[in-house]
């Protein structure tokens, strides 16, 4: 009875034991948190307010989570610290990039010395398509199998029940998008974030700035741009939460366009991929909608 008992709190306790992994963007750690469920201790190193494309890796930030085995980035480019962190990591830890399996979408590149009409970067904004973070789910539980083998079948279910959740989120999605007409379906935003986004769900897509919000309009881009948004008779340009107005407020002065609520570009400040997506297609559908 004795024996029975002990065997039987062994594995209560190893069934308990949690695996140790980092998120460096808040969208991926609310992934995590959905497929890995109480089998996997989720620390988000960023915090709700900091910002995934300028996170700075320090090997004295990285020693609270000294125990962890993997890193999970979003990839495709947003992450240009990968190289330090590999090197502060040294191999004691297995960073992945959730992105990486997933097809990519391209936007024009402002770099110096560029063809600035040659559309090679690559967008790393891949979240706002409901599909490709569908797809994500997989990419996470088969990652942490292979961590964590033994709980495989829980990791995999997990990600069959979530992607059950995004199944519905996308209907309902896209039972609201029904709202605006075809010829109001121009989306003007701060930055080029909602490429994913137009290219699922039907809109055009245009941005004051590059991919990155470093990427700043000069004045013959500008000019350009006002004249497109003045012949498609664009009905609304959205800033973003994370960004600064300043420009957006003048291009609304400039071509009388009406300026939108704020778009969520990378999760921050929410609770959840779902939250997320649902404010950005309320003030989508909110401002462009009849």
């Amino acid at each position: 009875m004795k024996a029975a008992l002990v065997f039987l709190l062994t594995a209560i306790f190893c069934s308990a034991a949690e695996l140790k992994v980092v998120a460096l963007h808040p969208l991926i750690g609310d992934l995590l948190r959905q497929v890995g469920g109480d089998r996997v201790e989720v620390v988000d190193l960023i915090g709700e307010k900091g910002d995934p494309h300028r996170f700075n890796p320090r090997a004295e930030d990285l020693s609270v989570v000294s125990d962890a085995e993997l890193y999970f980035v979003s990839g495709m480019g947003l992450e240009g610290y990968l190289p330090k962190l590999e090197a502060i990591l040294g191999g004691k830890a297995r960073i992945v990039e959730v992105g990486k399996p997933l097809p990519p979408l391209y936007g024009a590149c402002d770099h110096e010395g560029h063809d600035h009409d040659n559309s090679h970067e690559m967008d790393p904004h891949w979240w706002h398509s409901v599909d490709l973070f569908r797809r994500a789910a997989g990419v996470v539980a088969d990652e942490l199998a292979k961590a964590s083998p033994a709980d495989e079948e829980f990791f995999k279910a997990n990600a069959a029940a979530y992607r059950v959740k995004l199944d519905a989120l996308e209907k309902w999605l896209k039972r609201e998008l029904v709202r605006i007409p075809k010829d109001r379906r121009i989306l003007v935003t701060a930055h080029a974030a909602f490429q994913y986004f137009c290219e699922a769900y039907g809109f055009e897509s245009h941005s004051v700035q590059g991919l990155n919000r470093e990427q700043m309009p000069d004045a013959v881009k500008l000019a350009a741009l006002i004249a497109d948004l003045k012949k498609d008779e664009v009905v609304a340009i959205f800033p973003e939460k994370e960004s600064n107005p300043k420009m957006l407020k003048s291009l609304t002065r400039d071509t009388g366009i009406k300026l939108g609520g704020e778009l969520i570009a990378d999760g921050r400040g929410m609770t959840s991929y779902e939250k997320m997506m649902r404010s950005n297609v309320e003030t989508i559908v909110g401002a462009l909608g009849k």
